[in-house]
């Protein structure tokens, strides 16, 4: 019997596995208790979130902190800084903002008007990014609202990501990047994805 590697194209594959890996590897750490799962003090204030909006993407509930959903969790015990607020970038908190409709197969976003019309249009986005293959520069990846690299962090869901598809190649950095390309809402994406960016290239 053939391997998933055998059946797909090599970077399908790094897609499919990296995206499957961001949402599991969210809820493991939401719902397995460990000392490096930040666990807020009673009536403290929540955590910055990583693109310098208001505190968590959803609200605190009795179970902690929400599994695979919103613009994730950047720790403070992080050793990677967050993303610093720019003027001239889509803020996560904007992406984050929706609310998901399951269905009998998949999980399907609903946009908000805000998100729709952003649809085609030159955008920058920032983020960390997470390589699709082993080369030092990356014209295929996806850029993510907190580093995967952070054994304190926990990633968020489908909205937390966006597939970057580049002009030219990207160089791998641990510390974020901004690009800016055509954006697009994806309604019933394969792998699940809600966000991508095409023809992009690296801004400063």
């Amino acid at each position: 019997m053939l391997s998933l590697h055998h059946r797909l194209p090599a970077p399908v594959c790094a897609l499919a596995c990296a995206v499957g890996a961001i949402v599991s590897s969210a809820g493991a750490l939401a719902a397995t208790p460990s000392a490096a799962q930040p666990v807020p003090a009673p009536n403290s204030a929540p955590a910055a979130p990583a693109d310098g909006g208001s505190g968590l993407s959803s609200p605190m509930g009795a179970g902690g902190l929400p599994a695979g959903q919103g613009a994730g969790y950047h720790s403070p015990q992080s050793p990677i800084k967050p993303l610093q607020p720019r003027s001239d970038v889509v803020p996560w908190s904007s992406l984050s903002n929706l609310t998901k409709k399951t269905l009998h197969d998949r999980i399907e976003p609903v946009f908000t008007s805000e998100q729709k019309a952003m649809h085609m249009t030159i955008r920058r986005v920032q983020g960390f990014m997470v390589p699709m293959d082993t080369k030092p520069g990356q014209k295929h990846f996806l850029l993510t609202s907190v580093p995967l690299t952070c054994a304190f962090c926990i990633p968020g869901g489908p909205e937390s990501m966006i597939e970057v598809k580049a002009r030219t190649p990207v160089r791998y950095s641990l510390e974020p990047v901004v690009v800016e390309g055509r954006f697009q809402t994806l309604q019933d994406d394969q792998y699940g994805l809600f966000y991508r960016l095409v023809e992009a290239r690296q801004v400063e």
